[in-house]
């Protein structure tokens, strides 16, 4: 496997504006990209504000780049200004046959009980977990009754899942423990699920929709926040300084990121570096393992001394539940591990109530150490409390 190219950007920009100066760095803005920030609606063309998080989506001229790095140089409300990325969803292409792990999984997934959701008393209950991806299967029978908060941050789609990916990650990291076909698949059972769609039916989407999502997860008292997406980098590539301060801002407020590694390796030949955004410092980066707690040959791994692993999670052979008429499927991918790792974050924020750094500290001080390298898999395999 070759190493990716530079990142695919979309021609707009990401702006950080100071936490206590939005409304005079959206002045700035204004003057510098030619636009009434009184009127800059969320979602116009020209502007997209995210008051929890304090960032800006501008688009324009593609000479506004040097004037906003020139104004980010400068003592002011304009901090940081990066390029907008295009992600994706992060799944590793489908074995040749849906393939059964060798576990007994007439009741629970072998995922669930290897991360022993099959003997904790915690449920999620209370606990509310957004889960950021191509959107929800609204009609899926198993979840009839639960309480679902949806949003789409598509352009033209609703929040109904077309791909099938979101669905897949909703059902492990909260779907049903006894649903009407065994076996069980979800994580945090009674968590409050908010699906929000950030990346469209094609399974592709920018930083700005996952940014929108990120900011409605805060300000609805999200716990946690779980993305399995994103966009592949070369080794040595720096990570998003705005997601970063993004991540610190929102664990200040209470709601932990939890983000996919990727998909990018060819173990053993090639261990690819892990992805965007989950190498931030401040975004807890998820590996796979397979029935057998072996790395999955699929994983990102800790490749250079910018991104590193944090955690790992099942990612291999996972069923859960799918969009209709399919209604579930066997993935692979960090994208499976994912919301794993989230279903127990939200398992560990209901029993010790739990949010922000503390979470992430409790997360990761109960894992399972596995005899594998902590570049493969962080602090090891996340236990349910």
């Amino acid at each position: 496997m070759t190493e990716p190219a530079e990142v695919e950007t979309t021609g707009r920009f990401l702006v950080l504006l100071q936490e206590d100066a939005i409304e005079e760095g959206l002045a700035e803005l204004g003057a510098i990209a030619g636009f009434d920030p009184n009127t800059g609606e969320l979602g116009s063309d020209t502007l997209q504000v995210f008051p929890e998080l304090g960032v800006a989506v501008v688009s324009g001229d593609p000479n506004l780049l040097a004037e906003l790095n020139g104004a980010a140089e400068r003592p002011g409300p304009v901090q940081i200004v990066e390029p907008e990325r295009v992600v994706h969803v992060f799944d590793a292409a489908p074995a040749e046959e849906e393939v059964e792990p060798a576990a007994d999984e007439s009741v629970l997934t072998w995922g669930l009980q290897a991360v022993g959701a099959d003997v904790s008393t915690a449920t999620g209950k209370g606990v509310k977990l957004a889960v950021l991806d191509t959107g929800w299967e609204k009609n899926h029978p198993d979840f009839t009754g639960r309480a679902i908060t949806t949003k789409s941050f598509i352009t033209g789609e609703d929040v109904q899942d077309g791909h099938g990916h979101g669905t897949h990650c909703v059902g492990t990291s909260a779907g049903p423990r006894k649903p009407a076909t065994a076996p069980g698949y979800g994580v945090a059972h009674e968590a409050e699920i908010f699906a929000g769609k950030v990346l469209s039916n094609a399974g592709s989407g920018s930083d700005g929709g996952i940014l929108a999502g990120i900011d409605w997860a805060v300000a609805n008292g999200c716990a946690v926040i779980s993305m399995s997406l994103g966009a592949d980098v070369p080794a040595g590539t720096p990570y998003s300084q705005i997601y970063e301060t993004v991540a610190q801002r929102a664990m200040a407020k209470g709601t932990l990121i939890i983000a996919a590694a990727g998909n990018a390796s060819q173990r053993p030949a090639r261990v690819a570096p892990v992805g965007h955004p989950a190498r931030c410092p401040s975004i807890i980066a998820v590996a796979a393992i397979d029935v057998n707690r072996a790395i999955a040959s699929f994983s990102s791994g800790t490749a250079d001394k910018i991104g590193q692993i944090d955690l790992a999670g099942p990612g291999v052979d996972v069923y859960s539940s799918f969009k209709l008429p399919e209604k579930y499927r066997r993935l692979r991918g960090t994208s499976m591990a994912t919301p794993h790792v989230s279903g127990v974050a939200v398992l560990i924020a209901e029993k010790t109530g739990a949010r922000g750094y503390e979470l992430w500290a409790r997360l990761a001080s109960t894992a399972l150490r596995l005899p594998l390298p902590s570049t493969d898999v962080g602090g090891g395999l996340v236990q349910a409390p």
